[in-house]
């Protein structure tokens, strides 16, 4: 049987998905066939894998890291919250239902076997998993019948390696916290702590990492400063985008919805020197010196129309397409475009149907037909290649589909106003596709200097592997699993 190691959280965004990624580089650099795991993922940012379903986007980068394609079994189970009580349940890449959270409470006995066996085919692949876990195990009102944290560990059997940030304060709290309120059980399955995010000279803090191997027993692993590379890879949460990115450029703005999904969309837009990407937070209103604003996708496309609304960013849309500026609309973002939104069958939430924001002609009706798909496309006004992939409900029709944003094999895709201002497109990742990019912005006036931003991702998860290699004890980690 092939090796595992899980790294579990002492809180929340503790950093555990750019961890898992640079330990699985790490240990691919050094020879072995490693496959990333996460069994309960939580998050509107998904990625199409190569047997047609969805994983979280964080395994799909740490697949990139281990050389592989992504796989529904390295995320078996992913929740994708639609409102602030309910959420789409997919398992192993597809979805199952929606429900509040007492209701999954019930589910998720259930849901282990899927979890072990998508664990199980993925340990009988290769040398090595790597496990991450989900928010932190300290949540110990939710031990019982915990699929995400240590409920699997214990479960499969897992060592786990627990990460404390050392950036947010109190990570003395936090890893000994976690050790006081777990029973013996599961601090039987923590086999040692690392520290994660340090600022400043790591020499200052040898008194104080010491001092946490005398209370807690554990054994540490090494302190690892701030990456400050981080932003070079696909954000795993919106609120890891950059507020404001540079303030000068091509100004676009993303208005940031309350159930924003799929934000790694505008990762390569901002790495780009020439482009200003600010992402405008609830109450702010749209500047008046913008050139494109991107309405993203969202989970909850009706919800987040309304959201969108009582921030008056309608207004200020109104307004800047009157100073003759430029909209893109992805995904959910296309469908708010359109005239009307109707959902006759409750999919998204209560049946029903609102007018859209006007700004293109088309209807959307959502359809329980959810359509995931990877998609080689070509810009329509371009002509420049791209890739990308579909992730949605609903279809889109009307008479500004008769300008297309895209062909997807010939075939006709999205839809532009009359005068090519307002676009709209159900592909996503299409950022990521160097010339089309690059056709893209400067389009609009702009310009683009970044070559290829997948060697750019590929490049960043090299420097990450050395940069943990060079201050945490990367081969005691992974000897380590079991």
């Amino acid at each position: 049987m092939s090796k595992a190691l899980m790294i579990q959280g002492a809180g929340s965004n503790v950093g555990k998905s750019m961890l898992v990624a640079g330990l699985c580089r790490a240990a691919r650099n050094r020879g072995l066939s490693v496959a990333p795991f996460k069994p309960q993922n939580m998050s509107n940012n998904a990625a199409v894998t190569a047997d047609g379903g969805e994983i979280g986007r964080a395994q799909a980068l740490q697949a990139q890291a281990c050389g592989l394609e992504p796989h529904t079994d390295m995320n078996p189970i992913l929740l994708k919250p639609e409102t602030d009580v309910g959420a789409q349940v997919v398992v192993q890449g597809r979805r199952l239902t929606t429900c509040k959270a007492r209701e999954y409470s019930n589910l998720k006995p259930r849901l282990m076997e899927s979890v072990l066996d998508s664990f199980t085919r993925l340990r009988d692949q290769h040398d090595l998993v790597l496990v991450e876990g989900a928010g932190s195990p300290a949540e110990v009102n939710l031990r019982a019948g915990d699929i995400a944290n240590m409920g699997f560990a214990c479960a499969a059997n897992v060592p786990v390696l627990l990460a404390g940030d050392i950036d947010r304060g109190g990570v003395f709290a936090q890893i000994k916290g976690t050790q006081a309120v777990l029973d013996d059980q599961d601090n039987a399955q923590i086999k040692g702590f690392l520290i994660n995010k340090f600022r400043g000279d790591p020499s200052l803090f040898e008194d104080g990492y010491k001092l946490i191997e005398t209370i807690t027993g554990w054994q540490g692993y090494g302190v690892l400063p701030f990456f400050a590379d981080a932003y070079k890879l696909p954000a795993e949460d919106a609120l890891d985008l950059p507020k404001r990115a540079k303030g000068q450029g091509l100004r676009v703005v993303c208005l940031r919805l309350s159930r924003i999904a799929n934000f790694d969309d505008l990762d390569p837009l901002a790495q780009e020197p020439d482009v200003d990407l600010t992402m405008l937070s609830p109450g702010e209103a749209i500047p008046g010196d913008t050139d494109l604003v991107i309405l993203p996708g969202s989970k909850s496309t009706r919800g987040d129309l309304a959201f969108l609304r009582a921030q008056g960013w309608d207004i200020d849309l109104q307004a800047h397409v009157r100073r003759g500026g430029h909209v893109l609309g992805i995904c959910g973002g296309y469908q708010m475009l359109g005239t009307v939104i109707s959902d006759p069958q409750g999919i998204e939430g209560l049946a029903g149907r609102d007018a859209g924001l006007g700004l293109l002609q088309v209807e959307t009706e959502m359809t329980d037909d959810k359509r995931l798909t990877r998609v080689a496309a070509r810009h329509a006004d371009s002509g420049a290649e791209m890739s990308g992939y579909e992730i949605h409900i609903g279809r889109s029709d009307g008479p500004d589909r008769d300008r297309p944003f895209a062909f997807v094999d010939g075939t006709a895709e999205g839809a532009q106003s009359s005068d090519g201002k307002i676009m709209g497109t159900y592909l996503h990742g299409l950022f990521s596709s160097d010339q089309f990019r690059k056709a893209f912005v400067e389009r609009l006036g702009g310009t683009s200097s970044v070559a290829s931003y997948a060697q750019t991702v590929d490049e960043t998860l090299d420097v990450l592997a050395e940069h943990m290699c060079q201050h945490i004890d990367v081969d005691g980690i992974l000897a380590l699993a079991r």
